[in-house]
């Protein structure tokens, strides 16, 4: 069986924790609990006709107190950047961890996701900015009602497969 390690990484409170627990356990929680350095969960996914066990790193969320250390990356198969749809200054801080992931770690497959689609009249962000950021290929989750959360982490598998 093939392992991979993916880090979960963005600001402080977008939502990575919830969107492990809601692709891991098909669990949202109301309550905002903080992660403290990392937290490793796992889940066995199939990936074109492949197990693969996807060893999930969340990671601290980065903020003015606290940013991503380089040796939390070591040894990774991909990631998932999180923006919240709802604060653009998250999207700020997710193009600063992207721009240092690439030079810590060198390409990688990753997978940006814009979180928070629950909360449609809260956006702060618009859809011009995120095709800006991530491309045509602009994927809106919401860890409280799964949507497209486990094609994103089925999507960013594939990616981390391909060629293998």
């Amino acid at each position: 069986m093939i392992q991979k390690k993916i880090c979960m990484l963005g600001a402080t409170g977008v939502g990575k924790t919830s969107l492990v627990r809601q692709f891991v356990q098909s669990v949202f929680s109301e309550k905002y609990h903080a992660t403290i350095g990392v937290k490793v969960d796992k889940k066995v996914v199939r990936v074109d006709n492949r197990e693969i066990t996807m060893m999930l790193w969340d990671i601290q969320g980065e903020d003015d107190e606290f940013k991503i250390r380089p040796s939390f990356l070591r040894g990774a198969s991909g990631y998932i950047l999180v923006v919240d749809l709802t604060r653009a200054e998250t999207l700020e801080s997710a193009k600063r961890i992207q721009l240092m992931i690439e030079d810590e770690v060198g390409p990688v497959p990753f997978q940006i996701l814009f979180n928070k689609n629950d909360l449609k009249d809260d956006f702060a962000i618009d859809d011009s900015w995120m095709v800006e950021f991530a491309g045509e290929k602009v994927l809106r989750t919401s860890a409280k009602t799964g949507e497209n959360v486990e094609e994103a982490f089925l999507g960013l598998g594939k990616k981390m497969t391909a060629g293998n």
